[in-house]
């Protein structure tokens, strides 16, 4: 009867220990998603996932979560044997099912599971989110998971791939400041106008309603920088080329541009421009090329981080600013802020 009891006990420890390996080995299963690039002037591009230390993997279903604004399902694929059904999109959730079909082992080891191919919609950064493994084994007994994974990548516009201002560039895209000229083109070396650049400081520091007022007779009822400008003289980062003149679509100098930054910075501060202080000028050789009216704000550029010149000796006063110099002083002023 001893004997049996100490047969029984022994049997009762092997399946309890047999069942906690069990059990570890499933929790060591580990899971990960990569894309195929994280940065590319591609739409297109590959997230990839994979699973370790599987035990019987017969079927599964995956969930992620993604932004439908930002990318569109092109397909899914899978290296193992048996039945897939195509992506199902639902609001910001992709699924993605498959299994092995008779009676054949599962999966095991360490697993491809399955690829998925996107579109980006528009440049910027896209995440996905893998929030979801349903795995059955040949049994069909069902486990659920969350991965906890996610991916990133970033489409960037095709004129700006090795550009030195692309990651200022992407940074005030993906904040919604800047916009290229269609999903492609940025366009870095364009000028901008003095409206456009009034309406990325507005964008950038949200500025709130005026009293809808200005004295610029120029400035057009309707017209899509009328609000803008509106705000921004509210705010007093703008003022005009003359009492009633502002020159919307005028392309806007670099020393213009100190102008406006100058007021943006005082308004992030809480001051008036005038209690602002400048600085020197004297390292470039055109500084007697700056508009009396803008050396103060030049200076206060210059010294504040906000601005550069063209060299290290040229500040380039009178010439057209770019979009490029446009996203970057803009990232700059909100750094600044902070």
């Amino acid at each position: 009867m001893l004997r049996k009891s100490i047969m029984i006990a022994l049997i009762c420890t092997f399946c309890s220990s047999a069942w906690l390996a069990s059990a570890d080995a499933e929790a060591a299963a580990d899971f990960k998603m990569k894309a195929s690039s994280t940065e590319s002037s591609d739409s297109t591009f590959t997230v990839t996932l994979k699973g370790s230390n599987l035990k019987d993997l017969y079927a599964y279903e995956v969930k992620l979560k993604v932004n439908p604004d930002e990318l569109e399902v092109v397909k899914a694929e899978t290296n193992i044997k048996g039945y897939s059904v195509s992506p199902i999109v639902k609001k910001d959730e992709v699924t993605f099912a498959h299994t092995k079909i008779g009676n054949v082992a599962g999966e095991k080891g360490d697993v491809e599971i399955a690829t998925m191919t996107f579109k980006a919609k528009k440049a910027g950064t896209a995440n996905i989110e893998w929030t979801s493994m349903k795995m059955l084994d040949k049994n069909l007994k069902d486990q659920v998971i969350a991965p906890g994974q996610s991916a990133t990548y970033m489409k960037i516009f095709k004129d700006i791939a090795g550009h030195w201002a692309k990651d200022d560039i992407m940074q005030m895209v993906d904040r919604n400041i800047v916009e290229g000229m269609d999903n492609e083109h940025f366009a870095p070396g364009s000028n901008v106008t003095r409206a456009q650049f009034a309406a990325l400081i507005a964008r950038a520091l949200d500025l709130k309603d005026g009293n809808g007022k200005t004295p610029f007779s120029d400035v057009i009822s309707g017209a899509w920088y009328e609000d803008t400008v509106k705000k921004a003289y509210a705010a007093g980062i703008v003022n005009g080329l003359s009492d009633t003149k502002f020159a919307p679509d005028q392309n806007i100098t670099r020393e213009e541009m100190t102008t406006m930054l100058m007021r943006a910075s005082a308004f992030v501060l809480g001051v008036k421009a005038d209690s602002l202080s400048g600085g020197s000028t004297d390292m470039f050789k055109d500084a007697g090329k700056i508009s009396s009216w803008a050396k103060k704000s030049v200076g206060f550029a210059i010294s504040a981080g906000l601005m550069k010149g063209r060299t290290d000796t040229v500040f380039a006063p009178k010439e057209h600013a770019t979009r490029a110099e446009s996203a970057v002083v803009v990232k700059r002023l909100l750094s600044a802020g902070k």
